[in-house]
Parts: structure tokens; C-alpha cells; sequence
């Protein structure tokens, strides 16, 4: 366990304060219409928005699993970091457009008008389901534990904190000022995580006695097809599923892109975060690669509090990088009470008060971030009684209920093929196929069973997983949509259309940047490939 001196403190408490500056200044104004509330007036530009989904990706599963990872298999789950990159690059160039041309507030509403309200109902109530059974449940365990690690504090406060000082904020200011405190929360991220691992390499003397220290197994990131966590063929086709999910389709990220003014802007901030996506692997993981070096035999859950403890960093340092862990923590907590407001408010409530005026729609999103905030504080005590397998049991959930949607995105947009009553079949269906493998996973952890023929379904990696529910989602969207009869509708050709003309029209304007830094930053995810081949 960790102390803080007055030095360390006083860093810790001015970050606070700033915080608060920045949120409320940002408030202002944010009474009067829906778009300023939910989206931030669409209005942003490439900085804020790039920064706000790289503090928003960012969370207490990074600091704690990247590290962890790191110190239990090296560089190979960067896997996910440099996945991000591609879909990142995906969700500028071709669903970015679409998003922006269709004025929407929410994912799910593009899905209806893709296809029909169903679809959107459904959407919404699994996101909501999945916002707060698992994105804020993770978020307050692993920083509970975080923070127990670095100050000793119980879980409890640890989590009442966090979710106090982010929740008045968010309520207050809306999208508006989560995103501006979220520039502020990068630079301190990123400065800690730097100073972190910077500290680090100097102990050990730097990346000569780190390769020597470590097995060749750490820095190879191409692991077998029958590797339990990492194979290489989950990698190449299963983890672009999620990323696709996660990166293009999910309220929680994307509700960043619909804020920007343009296009254009909107574009630069994905390529703009593909390029801090390029550094968690050297600032997250690398840490956790020192600390195998400088403490032999250490256990990947002392991981975090070794690296805080006074033995690894200096007083002033201390409070610095606590701060940067704040920052990640408390900028997931704020994006996720924003986003489901904003699902709850527009899919929900304006569906059944459609005459509702503006000022009510923002007055009911401040009501439900209010009500997400004290849901929020109710998990508290909950969180007691988390282990760790629970905490995993609860990131594979967001794993399996990513690829039906991904399915039905992906298809909706570039195949006239299917129909509305394929799509919402294809998200019941892979929904109850992925609630299947759940279940039997966490039955046959808490005691051995003989499950006969469905062994293999439990056994198999959750990323060769994500491939199989991938294709059982998309060959159900099909089929239904042949077998139903309906006339296909002509929806893709037009939404196709917007993102085709779209980015022709950015690059007939001379603007080719986008397009070089792209080539340039895929070129660079072949060139880490080509490393550590």
C-alpha cells in the first residue's frame, strides 16, 4: 500500500479542481436544445473529439489488464491496440459518413432507419443492459482496486469517489463537457503512463537489460492457432468482430463522431486517435514488462500497486500518475452515464413523447443521468463481492454480444439483400447463441460438469468464439431475410451512396492528408507486424 505526501496530494487535488473548471465552464448554454445537451452543439472539432475517444477507450481495464497482460504474456495483447487503428480508420472512412448524413443522435436510430423500430428497441435496451451490467460495473471494480492498491482505500470509497465527482459534472454539462474535460484527461494520461514506464526503463537500465531479462516468448506476437489466449487465427478473424463492433456501432464510442461539425473533422479525429492507439502497447503493456524484470516471481495482480509503491516511483511522480489513472477511470465513468442518457432519452422517451420540446428532452437526460449515477452508486456494495472471475466473466460479455451486431451493421450497410425481420432475428438469435456459451462457461467454472456434446462450445477461445457467432448471426440474417419473402428494400444503395460521394467530394476539394496519413498509419501497423514476425 501507497501514501501520498503533501506534493503528491496537492497534485491530485489541484487535477480535481481543473476537472470541475472545465466541466462547468463547459455547461453553459446547454438548457435550451437537445443537440447542444446530447451532442455537444455538433459542433467539435478533430482535437476534442479524438482525444475524447482515446480517454473514453481508454479505462481501469487497460491500466489493469494491460499491465497485467504485459507482465504475464508481453507484447502480444497490443494485438487489440493496433486492431483498433483499422477500425478506427474504418469508422472515418465509410460509416463516419453515413452517421453524419443521416443526423442522428443515437446508433440504434440509424437502425431503424436502416431497417425498422424493432431493431432500434432492441439495440437500446441491450446497450443499456450492457452499459451498466458491464462497462460501469468493470470500471468501479477495477478502479476500486486500483485505487486500494495505490492508497488504501475500500473499494467502496474508492468507487463512491469516482463516481461522485464525474457524475456532477456529467449531469450539469452534458456531452459538452465530458468531451472538453476529456482533452484535459488525455494530456494527463498520458503524461503519467510516460512518466510511468519512462521511470521504469531507466531502473533497469533500458531496453537492452528489459530483452535480456525477459523469455524470446514475451516479444513474440504471433502465437500458435492452439495458444489458449492469443491464437493467431482469433487475432486475424475474430478480434476485427469486435473491433468493428466496439470502434464502429457502439453509442458509447461513436456518440463522439456525431458531435463533429463536419466530415472532415469528424475523419481527422479517427486518424488522429489511430495515432494514440499506437502508444498504450510502449506506455500500458511495457510497464508490466519492467516490473517482471525488477521484482522476480511477482504475481499479475501486484503488478499495479509494485509500480505505484514508493520502491518504483519518486515523491511528486507518485501523485502525477495517480492523476493519469484518474483521468482514465473518471473519463469512461463520465462517457458511459452520458451515452446511456442519451439512449434512454432519444430511443426511448422521445419515441413516447414524440411533441416533447427541447427543453424537456435535456431535462429528461439530466433525470436519467441523475437516475444512472445512483445506479451506479448502488453497484457499490456490490462490487464486494467481485472476484476476479467475476470481472472476466463480465469483459467476455461485452464479447459475446458484439458479433450479431456487428453482423447486422456490416450487411445493413453494404448488402440490399437483407430485410428488417432478418436483422432482428439475426440479433435475437446470436443474442441467445451468445448468452448459451455464457452460461455453460460460468457453470463449468463454478463446478466440473460433463456437458457431452456442447464441451466444445465451452472450451473453445473466446475469439475463435466471436468467428463461429459471427458467421451463425450472419447466415441467420440472410436466411430469414430469403425465407420472409419481403421485398428488399433499396435503403443501401442510397446509404452506400452517402458515404461513396462523401468522400469523393473531401478528396476532389484537394483534401488528400486524410487519405496519406491513413495509408501511412496502416503501413505502420505492417511494419510492427514485420518486427515481431
Amino acid at each position: 500500500m501507497a501514501t501520498l505526501n503533501a506534493i503528491d496530494l496537492g497534485i491530485v487535488i489541484a487535477y480535481t479542481l481543473i476537472l470541475f473548471v472545465i466541466g462547468f465552464w463547459s455547461s453553459r448554454g446547454q438548457d435550451e436544445y437537445a443537440s447542444e445537451y446530447f451532442l455537444a452543439g455538433r459542433k467539435m472539432g478533430w482535437l476534442t473529439i479524438g482525444a475524447s475517444l482515446f480517454v473514453t477507450n481508454i479505462s481501469s481495464e487497460h491500466l489493469v489488464g494491460l499491465a497485467s497482460s504485459g507482465a504475464q504474456n508481453g507484447l502480444v495483447v497490443g494485438h487489440f491496440e493496433w486492431m483498433a487503428i483499422i477500425a478506427l480508420l474504418a469508422l472515418g472512412w465509410f460509416f463516419a459518413p453515413l452517421f453524419l448524413k443521416a443526423k442522428i443522435y443515437t446508433i440504434p436510430e440509424f437502425l431503424e432507419m436502416r431497417f425498422n423500430r424493432p431493431t432500434r428497441i432492441y439495440l437500446t435496451a441491450v446497450s443499456i443492459f450492457a452499459y451498466v451490467l458491464t462497462k460501469i460495473a468493470i470500471t468501479l471494480f477495477a478502479g476500486g482496486l486500483l485505487l486500494n492498491a495505490m492508497l488504501g482505500w475500500d473499494i467502496y470509497t474508492s468507487a463512491l469517489v469516482m463516481v461522485v465527482i464525474t457524475g456532477i459534472y456529467t449531469i450539469v454539462g452534458g456531452l459538452r463537457a465530458v468531451m472538453n474535460t476529456h482533452v484535459f484527461q488525455m494530456g494527463v494520461l498520458l503524461a503519467g503512463s510516460f512518466i510511468l514506464t519512462t521511470v521504469g526503463l531507466n531502473k533497469i537500465g533500458g531496453f537492452g537489460p528489459l530483452l535480456a531479462g525477459l523469455p524470446d516468448h514475451y516479444f513474440d506476437v504471433i502465437r500458435s492457432a492452439r495458444d489458449p489466449h492469443f491464437p493467431w487465427t482469433g487475432i486475424v478473424f475474430g478480434a476485427p468482430i469486435l473491433a468493428v463492433w466496439y470502434w464502429c456501432t457502439d453509442q458509447y464510442i461513436v456518440q463522439r463522431v456525431l458531435s463533429a461539425k463536419d466530415l472532415e473533422q469528424a475523419r481527422t479525429a479517427t486518424i488522429f486517435t489511430g495515432f494514440l492507439k499506437l502508444l498504450p502497447a510502449g506506455l500500458m503493456i511495457l510497464p508490466g514488462m519492467v516490473a517482471v524484470v525488477m521484482f522476480p516471481g511477482i504475481k499479475t495482480d501486484e503488478v499495479i500497486s509494485l509500480l505505484f509503491s514508493g520502491r518504483f516511483l519518486p515523491v511528486g511522480l507518485r501523485g502525477i500518475v495517480l492523476a493519469g489513472f484518474l483521468a482514465a477511470l473518471m473519463s469512461s465513468l463520465a462517457s458511459v452515464f452520458n451515452s446511456t442518457a442519451t439512449l434512454f432519452t432519444m430511443d426511448f422517451y422521445r419515441l413516447y413523447d414524440p411533441q416533447a420540446s427541447e427543453r424537456k428532452l435535456v431535462l429528461v437526460g439530466r433525470l436519467a443521468t441523475t437516475i444512472i449515477v445512483i445506479t451506479a452508486i448502488l453497484w457499490i456494495p456490490l462490487t464486494r463481492l467481485f472476484n476476479q472471475q467475476v470481472y472476466l466473466y463480465l469483459q467476455s460479455l461485452q464479447a459475446y454480444i458484439a458479433p450479431p451486431i456487428a453482423a447486422v451493421f456490416l450487411f445493413g450497410v453494404f448488402s440490399n439483400k437483407i430485410n428488417a425481420r432478418g436483422a432482428f432475428y439475426a440479433l435475437i438469435a446470436g443474442g441467445i447463441f451468445g448468452a448459451l456459451r455464457l452460461a455453460l462457461e460460468m457453470a463449468l467454472r463454478a463446478r466440473p460438469l460433463n456437458l457431452g456434446a456442447l464441451q466444445w462450445l465451452v472450451q473453445i477461445n473466446f475469439l475463435h468464439f466471436a468467428i463461429l457467432l459471427f458467421i451463425f448471426s450472419s447466415a441467420v440474417l440472410f436466411m430469414v431475410s430469403w425465407l420472409s419473402g419481403e421485398q428488399k428494400d433499396q435503403t443501401t444503395r442510397t446509404v452506400f451512396s452517402f458515404s461513396f460521394d462523401a468522400n469523393r467530394a473531401l478528396l476532389s476539394a484537394g483534401n488528400l492528408t486524410q487519405l496519406v496519413l491513413s495509408v501511412f498509419l496502416v503501413a505502420l501497423i505492417f511494419g510492427i507486424y514485420g518486427l515481431f514476425f
